[in-house]
């Protein structure tokens, strides 16, 4: 009975980690709730920093913000800022008349990166001094973000469970091979009477 029940637990463990498993990608992320400027915003001038901001807190480490023009070069400087849930980068003087691409990637608090990219159009050229060109390596903070904490307990739920049904069924085998576990095989052979031995006579 004992053995059935924590069989039992062993499977809904199994079951429960490979459940989170599916979901976790889906589930464990932040979402994008605004930007400034607004995505598609028609702008004479330019704005002096871009600020997305999420629906919860991100973690500090990671940030990547970039502000791309339409010859290709860099427009944003600086470092990104993470304040709670928004993340925001300073931005020059803007140049050529265009459509302007903000880039994000970010970590969500429970450890999952979030990236996407949003626009504006400068309809009025500036006169400002553009950055680097920008490249698919180009990040303003680098790194690839942290790991996410569902992985952890993911791994932890199945091995445990894993272990559990390891340990009850490699116990019941052994016990089942052991020597009052199993039955007795019969061979078939003819059965052999021994013959009383007689005391001798002197």
């Amino acid at each position: 009975m004992i053995r059935r029940t924590f069989g039992a637990v062993a499977i809904a463990l199994l079951a429960a980690g490979l459940a989170v498993l599916g979901a976790g990608p889906a589930a464990a992320h932040s979402i994008l709730v605004s930007v400034d400027p607004a995505d598609g915003a028609q702008l004479s001038a330019g704005p002096a920093r871009v600020t997305f901001t999420f629906n919860e807190n991100l973690q500090p480490s990671f940030p990547s913000v970039t502000v791309v023009g339409p010859d290709g070069n860099l427009w944003s400087e600086g470092q990104p800022v993470v304040d709670g849930p928004r993340v925001s980068i300073a931005v020059r003087e803007l140049g050529p008349a265009g459509k302007y691409t903000m880039a994000y990637r970010v970590t969500s608090a429970d450890g999952h990166p979030v990236s996407g990219t949003r626009s504006f159009t400068l309809t009025t050229a500036g006169h400002g001094t553009p950055g680097p060109k920008a490249n698919a390596g180009s990040s303003s903070g680098g790194g690839s973000g942290g790991v996410p904490v569902w992985v952890f307990i993911v791994g932890a739920v199945v091995l445990f469970g894993g272990g559990l049904a390891f340990a009850l069924l490699g116990g019941k085998r052994a016990g089942s091979d052991g020597p009052g576990g199993g039955s007795v095989r019969n061979h078939g052979g003819p059965r052999v009477r021994r013959r009383r031995r007689q005391p001798s006579k002197r």
